[in-house]
């Protein structure tokens, strides 16, 4: 059997989030009925994580096993016409057997969109919120969540997760355009609802609720309750799943 990764884009305001489950329309979902359609077989897909409802993707990967090689361009081009306009695939590449593309992901990387101007246009991809901020004291708050900490405090309760260790790596504010801004941060891994209570949290600091130096006790609390309300699902992306080189069929590296 011959291993492939495959990269999609999504739009996910209409859909239930990424993985498979009963009486929701999901991502994996409706992929894996293009698949099925394409390949005249079923074909499990295992990505790289699970995004929420209304969350949407400008890069998730994904793999799946196939008993013959593939040309990469063939399956882009018909698998693309029978997907929805709101799904797209970019990228087909054999990996190795045992490479995962999720067990083997070296880091996620996650932007949420900020904007104080309302409009039409972006009420899908940002969050709108009028109220001032203050980003450079947000920037630093985010600092205190670099390296590894237990983040608890930012995870939904009762969760199936065998720890709520993550090491983050980036976590910072820039500015995207006049009156909008981007949040972006990257770790190992990610807990469920992670990135939007974060945000939540920042914004708190921003408009002088909470203090910067309230973060540190924050962590260490590893209460949920004690930190911000979750933002909408609609201003965040994952937009980045790096890997080693080494797992990738040489001439399939990126």
């Amino acid at each position: 059997m011959l291993r492939y990764f495959i990269y999609v884009q999504y739009n996910g305001t209409d859909y239930h989030g990424w993985q498979i489950q009963p009486n929701a329309v999901t991502i994996q979902e409706v992929f894996q009925k293009a698949l099925a359609t394409f390949f005249q077989k079923e074909v499990d897909l295992v990505a790289a994580g699970r995004t929420d409802s209304g969350v949407h993707a400008t890069e998730m990967v994904a793999h799946f096993d196939f008993d013959h090689p593939l040309d990469a361009k063939d399956v882009l081009f018909h698998l693309n016409h029978l997907l929805p306009k709101d799904i797209s695939i970019y990228d087909i590449k054999e990996v190795k057997p045992e490479f995962h593309a999720r067990f083997d992901a070296r880091s996620r990387t996650y932007n949420y969109f900020l904007s104080s101007q309302k409009s039409p246009f972006k009420q899908d991809q940002y969050y709108y919120f009028h109220r001032p901020l203050d980003i450079s004291k947000m920037n630093q708050a985010a600092k205190t969540l670099m390296g590894e900490h237990d983040f608890s405090c930012f995870s939904k309760s009762k969760t199936q997760t065998f720890t709520n260790l993550c090491t983050i790596t980036e976590a910072r504010w820039r500015e995207q355009m006049e009156e909008s801004w981007v949040f972006e941060i990257s770790a190992n891994r990610f807990l469920r609802n992670m990135v939007r209570s974060i945000v939540g949290t920042l914004i708190e600091v921003g408009e002088g609720k909470r203090s910067v130096e309230s973060m540190t006790e924050l962590i260490a609390s590893k209460d949920r309750k004690n930190a911000g309300v979750s933002v909408p699902a609609s201003g965040l992306f994952l937009t980045k799943i790096d890997y080693p080189s080494e797992g990738f069929i040489s001439s399939a590296q990126p």
